[in-house]
């Protein structure tokens, strides 16, 4: 065979891509994209800036890697409400998973996805419209969802869907700030049980 792994093409990276990842996201999630500074970013994933660069490219690079990892990680419960069987059972996982994700012990309260870039300066525009694009996409999602409800007679036909999809998007990102303000779990789910009492009926 003889040797060809004398180029930097071969060598292993020497850390677990997936696991820096993971830490990373945490970091963003805790202190948002501006707080997140590289040297607690590399320092909480356990390399140098330069393997950084090299496996994940800049700043903001990573913090796209770390927003994709939460939507299919932490905020995946978004995707699973969609399949549930009718329109309220879909608000009530919505702001369920809201919950239990922004208060959850083990992780940092509140949402990456919320509070990611609310204090970035000018720097940061690029990550603030990419977190507003999500938000809008999940909003986009639900509203999608609801309009099936109406065609499938699950909601009355005079049911406005993207109404309806402003209401529960706007309760989860409120129950999420509310999470990074300290609110407990026990309050949040009473609210968002409180804001479904009033869920439009066929």
């Amino acid at each position: 065979m003889g040797n060809k792994r004398n180029g930097p093409i071969g060598r292993p990276r020497g850390f677990d891509v997936d696991e820096a990842l993971e830490r990373a996201m945490l970091v963003f999630w805790e202190h948002g994209y501006e707080g997140a500074s590289l040297t607690a970013l590399t320092g909480a994933m356990g390399i140098s800036t330069t393997s950084m660069y090299a496996a994940f490219g800049n700043k903001e690079e990573l913090f796209r890697k770390a927003l994709e990892r939460y939507t299919e990680g932490p905020g995946g419960y978004l995707s699973r409400a969609l399949e549930e069987p009718t329109a309220l059972c879909v608000a009530t996982a919505i702001l369920t998973g809201t919950v239990r994700t922004t208060t959850r012990p083990a992780h940092p309260p509140g949402c990456l996805g919320v509070q990611g870039a609310l204090v970035t300066g000018d720097a940061g525009q690029t990550v603030r419209d990419l977190l507003a694009a999500w938000r809008t996409n999940g909003c986009a999602s639900v509203r999608q969802r609801f309009q099936q409800a109406v065609d499938q007679g699950d909601l009355s036909p005079d049911a406005d869907p993207g109404l309806l999809a402003r209401y529960v998007t706007t309760l989860a990102f409120g129950i999420a700030v509310q999470a990074a303000s300290g609110i407990g779990r026990d309050e949040l789910q009473a609210t968002a049980d409180a804001a479904l009492r009033n869920w439009p009926l066929t």
